[in-house]
């Protein structure tokens, strides 16, 4: 397949740096750009920006449409994308305002193929089969598929039941379903009822000579200085959107255990030389704050809030170790970040984080909720800091192997093949 002659319809309900910073909207930021780099022509079906304009990438001319389709919040719904409300009203909605355009933009001829994240596709995968558009096929990413990890929360899983209905409709008029991780096959085959031959694993990547130019171990060490900590000092970096599905409370309750006696030694495992810095915003920042000052870690935690990319990266670079103690995950661009800086790893089982840490190689992995597990890992690091630049060093050759964009890009270009010369 010659790139240069294939034209992809893709639709997203956010991307960078349109709607923000966050995993689905930098892996649809970079995956467009890559295709774009290897000659694909892309139409891009996403929600006005909701970011400045001065602050929009200009398209690639010649080579990159957008198309604006109206993304209406709901009166009580909450802020847009950020509510399971929202989610369960709103974005249905779009989708299939979206999959409906793209679907008028296929009948005009042209596109070969449609990408779907989520349920931005609704629209199309709906007026394949009615409008006789079998011949484009469509691939769907729906990414971490939180909408089917409400567990016991009855209220909450109620909520999210149109979303949920909405990602298998689009799932049963795709021809192909990606899970990002071989961990997460099962979960995609089991919450969106479709046959395993029709799911392929294309993992989330990222830009590693982009990263390295955002690099800036002048900065890390600044980072450190104002928290007061010297290059041997322990300093934990976590990131993520603060929310109750990340397991920030379980990391608040280990790091309280590490500074009490340990029983083995008679000493605490965490003297005064540390902190833990955390980087996001969400609605549960204001009960962590209060755990926090319940369990008189507040000189020892900073919570920064949302940061800007050359910050964030300062922080992974300044880390000692990046700690995600995620109960519900997808693939965690985060911790893919952080391996790019050469980080050690703390994280759960949860989503696709097995896929990327090795335990013993590049890091730990405990039980999601598991507070005890975290404080023994925790241990077990800081009891192993000779080793952690080593475990760094796995972390970035790990990300080299099997996460970066200019070997994944090659992937995504092999699926679209295999689907464009697949019967239907």
């Amino acid at each position: 397949m010659n790139p240069e002659r294939l034209h992809v319809a893709m639709l997203a309900r956010a991307v960078y740096p349109l709607h923000g910073f966050g995993g689905l909207e930098r892996h649809v930021h970079d995956l467009v750009r890559w295709l774009l780099g290897r000659g694909v022509r892309v139409t891009l079906f996403t929600p006005p920006a909701t970011v400045p304009a001065t602050e929009v990438e200009a398209p690639a001319p010649g080579r990159l449409t957008v198309r604006f389709v109206p993304y209406l919040t709901f009166p009580f719904a909450g802020r847009r994308g950020t509510t399971v409300v929202d989610r369960s009203t709103a974005y249905p909605l779009f989708g299939y305002r979206a999959g409906r355009a793209a679907a008028a933009l296929v009948g005009r001829g042209g596109v070969q193929l449609v990408h779907a994240h989520g349920a931005s596709g609704l629209g199309y995968a709906r007026a394949r089969a009615r409008d006789h558009l079998g011949t484009v096929p469509l691939v769907l990413n729906p990414h971490g598929l939180e909408e089917f990890g409400a567990g016991r929360q009855t209220l909450k899983r109620m909520a999210y039941r149109p979303l949920q209905m909405s990602v298998r409709a689009t799932a049963r008029g795709a021809d192909r379903i990606i899970a990002t991780d071989r961990s997460l096959e099962d979960r995609v085959v089991d919450c969106l009822g479709v046959p395993r031959d029709r799911v392929s694993v294309v993992p989330n990547a990222v830009d590693l000579e982009e990263i390295d130019r955002a690099t800036d171990p002048a900065a890390a060490v600044a980072r450190r200085q104002a928290l007061g900590l010297g290059a041997d000092d322990l300093l934990f970096v976590s990131a993520g959107r603060l929310e109750a599905n990340k397991g920030f409370e379980f990391l608040i309750q280990a790091l309280s255990a590490l500074r009490r006696v340990d029983p083995t030694s008679g000493r605490p495992a965490l003297g005064d030389r540390w902190r833990w810095v955390l980087l996001g915003d969400g609605p549960d920042r204001r009960r962590l704050e209060r755990l926090v000052d319940a369990h008189g870690l507040r000189p020892f935690v900073v919570l920064k809030g949302r940061v800007d990319h050359a910050e964030l990266h300062a922080w992974y670079e300044s880390a000692t170790l990046f700690v995600h103690p995620t109960l519900y995950e997808g693939s965690s661009i985060v911790t893919l970040e952080a391996m790019a800086h050469r980080r050690a790893i703390v994280a759960t089982t949860a989503g696709g984080l097995p896929d990327k840490v090795e335990p013993g190689v590049n890091g730990w992995l405990v039980p999601p909720g598991d507070a005890g597990a975290l404080v023994g890992a925790l241990a077990e690091a800081i009891a192993a800091r000779h080793r952690l630049e080593g475990m760094g060093q796995a972390s970035r050759a790990i990300v080299e192997r099997d996460f970066a964009w200019s070997s994944v890009i090659a992937r995504w270009l092999d699926l679209y093949a295999d689907v464009l010369t697949r019967p239907r």
